[in-house]
């Protein structure tokens, strides 16, 4: 297991100094170059040559990507056009909002997609069958935005049921421990800010959970029908094995590992998302911001962003890969 992990820890880093130099040289071919990017219109020309100084631009192209490096390495991304903060503090920031709402998202997806997806293979052609292949492919076509917007319109402010923006109602008292409102809620007592939050979450988990919940349906019934028909499911069913034991023995735990490699790549979708379904209900975390600082030209906080979100979706997916050798004890000989 040991070797295991640290072979897939070896294989991430590869990745991540790919994106670093798309990255570095994203930064150079910038219109004007880096300095007209950071820098106001009315900019002198001393005031310019000392930014390019202080960022090593005059140095050569090898020497300039190994600081790039060097203040990567030490997650200094500089400070945010827009609120002049560090990008990091920003992120950190920001992040639980995007976490809570991600988690929402996929809790959402996998609880009721693989369910649904298993069923709907057990009885494949039944009205539930059809239900469940159409319905995805609806979640799949309806554009999250949109989504989103209806929601918030038809829950929010026709019906009342829902709020329609923010984490939290205004003036509602908060005490703050990591940031994730709900579990900071559940951590002081205060239960009434928990049900509050949650219910901040519902529609914006909704809108940012239809892609994946139609995507971890699909794979789910796709997986199952071809377990199904594997040989070891029949021999079980004719020994006589509890119809409890085959689903969850030799069904359910063959059929996940494509579904978990769903997941984790998912994660990905969940972060883009973000961006869109954050700006519609105003939820103030990374994706947001990100839409912001693409509006304001902010280039240091969306590289910052952009690197840290990538950072997030390695770890994701390395976690899920270990998480394999859970279903199947085979990978970790291989």
């Amino acid at each position: 297991m040991l070797r295991y992990t640290i072979k897939r820890l070896a294989q991430l880093v590869p990745a991540l100094f790919g994106l670093s130099i798309l990255l570095f040289f994203w930064l150079r071919l910038l219109p004007g170059g880096p300095e007209n990017t950071l820098l106001p219109d009315d900019a002198t020309a001393e005031q310019r040559e000392a930014l390019r100084e202080s960022l090593g631009l005059n140095e050569p192209i090898i020497v300039q990507y190994g600081l790039f490096l060097q203040r990567l390495a030490q997650f200094d991304f500089g400070n945010s056009l827009q609120t002049g903060r560090p990008v990091m503090q920003e992120f950190t920031t920001r992040f639980p909002a995007t976490a809570e709402l991600a988690l929402t998202a996929m809790l959402i997806a996998v609880c009721v997609g693989i369910p649904l997806g298993y069923f709907a293979a057990r009885r494949r052609g039944s009205l539930l069958d059809s239900g469940a292949v159409a319905g995805s492919l609806l979640g799949i076509c309806i554009p999250v935005f949109f989504l989103a917007a209806m929601l918030k319109v038809v829950f929010a402010e026709k019906l009342g049921l829902l709020p329609s923006a923010f984490r939290m109602s205004p003036g509602l008292h908060y005490t703050e421990v990591t940031g994730f409102r709900v579990l900071d809620s559940v951590l002081t007592g205060e239960f009434d800010v928990t049900v509050n939050a949650i219910s901040h979450l519902v529609l914006p988990g909704l809108a940012l959970s239809s892609i994946p919940l139609a995507v971890i349906t699909r794979m789910t019934r796709a997986s199952v029908l071809e377990v199904l028909s594997q040989d070891y499911v029949r021999t079980a069913e004719s020994k006589g094995l509890r119809p409890h034991v085959v689903r969850g023995r030799h069904v359910l735990r063959n059929a996940m590992l494509p579904v978990i490699t769903a997941i984790g790549l998912l994660v990905g979708s969940l972060l883009a998302g973000a961006v869109l379904t954050e700006s519609v209900f105003a939820f103030g975390g990374i994706g947001s911001f990100i839409y912001e600082s693409t509006q304001q030209r902010d280039y240091p906080a969306i590289l910052g962003f952009l690197m840290l979100i990538a950072v997030i979706y390695v770890v994701v997916n390395l976690l899920v890969d270990l998480s394999y050798t859970l279903f199947d004890p085979r990978v970790r000989v291989r």
